[in-house]
């Protein structure tokens, strides 16, 4: 949702009807993730997909009948339906998508005050019922500290209300099955619990071209992209537009003083061992998910030795990705930063790093990262 969000909330500071659907399974080969939404409103004006295009021209026809007054529903779509396969879900998966309308005042559980919590980068849960012994559409708005809205009976409302705060710590979005009172371990209910997360960060160290670059692509990927570097004569704003911050600081003071978890990226970019070294230390002390590292093989092979030196053991030394990126014989610093970019998602969703044409099966990989 973060990617049509200035659109979403400048349509509810208008007061302008919308209707949202959003992708809540996945089954097979299918081009989203659950949580991917699009949206249409009032004046049929539609922001972001739920298929890449494969059915949107259908989804976009329910949710103007959800916008005229229909009832919230769950559409199905995949290649063993005829009617899904002529409006053109070729890929081999079956997608189920919630579209539902929503009111765009200021209502503590209405959209409006979900967008913008997640515009502040509070962490909040969305609780939706889909189907079964409650009412279809059904929504609970799901934080840490809080809780609006109601699914229907409070047995259910306390059953979602802690699943969802646990989902939410995970960064985790999907189903959930529960009696009609919340029981535990019963399939009366379905409730699709999407997690709104802040996103993930991007830690850049070394403020060379390369990283003007690999600070763009984060960007792009949606990182929260922070660039480091000790030189205050390259560790400008001008120098790093897209970044969301710029800090003057020796890397590893920088590290130890930022906040990293298991989403974490980190790109060590300085391939200089004042530098390197008492960063990795720092690095391989934390969760983070990727630690690229550029520089040539003899620069690794000596920065190797240098931690081995300082204690570190061959398990966490495996953790580091060097020289950093994919090979895609890239040579200017765009082209490596997107072949660091496309390491970064190898990891993220275990991928093979190798050419699609050459392999076989799903193309779709379903990591478990959130």
């Amino acid at each position: 949702m973060r990617d049509i969000l200035p659109g979403l909330r400048s349509r509810c500071a208008a007061g302008t009807p919308l209707a949202l659907a959003t992708v809540v399974a996945v089954h097979g080969s299918a081009p989203r993730e659950p949580g991917a939404v699009m949206a249409v409103d009032a004046e049929g004006t539609v922001l972001g997909s739920v298929s890449g295009g494969c059915v949107e021209a259908d989804v976009y026809e329910v949710a103007r009948e959800v916008l005229a007054g229909a009832a919230p529903r769950v559409v199905s779509y995949g290649i063993s339906d005829d009617e899904a396969f002529g409006v053109g879900l070729t890929c081999g998966g079956t997608i189920e998508v919630l579209v539902r309308a929503y009111a765009t005042g200021s209502e503590p559980a209405g959209l409006t005050a979900l967008l913008d919590l997640i515009a502040a980068d509070v962490p909040v849960a969305e609780a939706t019922v889909l189907s079964g012994a409650a009412e279809t559409g059904a929504r609970m708005v799901v934080r840490a500290t809080g809780v609006h809205g109601t699914l229907g009976s409070e047995g259910l409302d306390a059953a979602v209300t802690d699943d969802a705060r646990g989902l939410l710590e995970q960064g985790l979005t999907g189903i959930q099955w529960y009696g009609a009172r919340g029981q535990r371990r019963m399939a009366e209910v379905a409730v699709f619990v999407r997690s709104h997360t802040p996103p993930p960060r991007m830690l850049v160290f070394g403020a060379i071209d390369h990283a003007a670059a690999t600070a763009r692509i984060g960007s792009f990927l949606g990182y929260r992209v922070t660039v480091c570097d000790a030189r205050p004569a390259f560790a400008t704003r001008e120098r790093f537009p897209t970044a969301d911050e710029v800090v003057c600081a020796w890397p590893h003071d920088c590290l130890e003083a930022t906040e990293v978890d298991a989403r974490t990226v980190i790109c060590v970019l300085t391939h200089d061992p004042k530098f390197d070294v008492p960063l990795l230390l720092a690095a391989l002390r934390t969760p983070a998910a990727y630690i690229g590292v550029m520089g040539s093989r003899r620069t690794h092979d000596d920065r190797l030795a240098r931690l081995r030196e300082a204690g570190v053991d061959e398990a966490h030394l495996s953790r580091l990705a060097s020289p950093v990126g994919l090979d895609l014989g890239a040579r200017t610093p765009e082209e490596t930063a997107v072949s660091i970019a496309a390491e970064i998602i190898q990891h993220r969703w275990g991928g093979t790093g190798r050419p699609l044409g050459e392999l076989s099966g799903s193309i779709h990989h379903r990591g478990s990262r959130p």
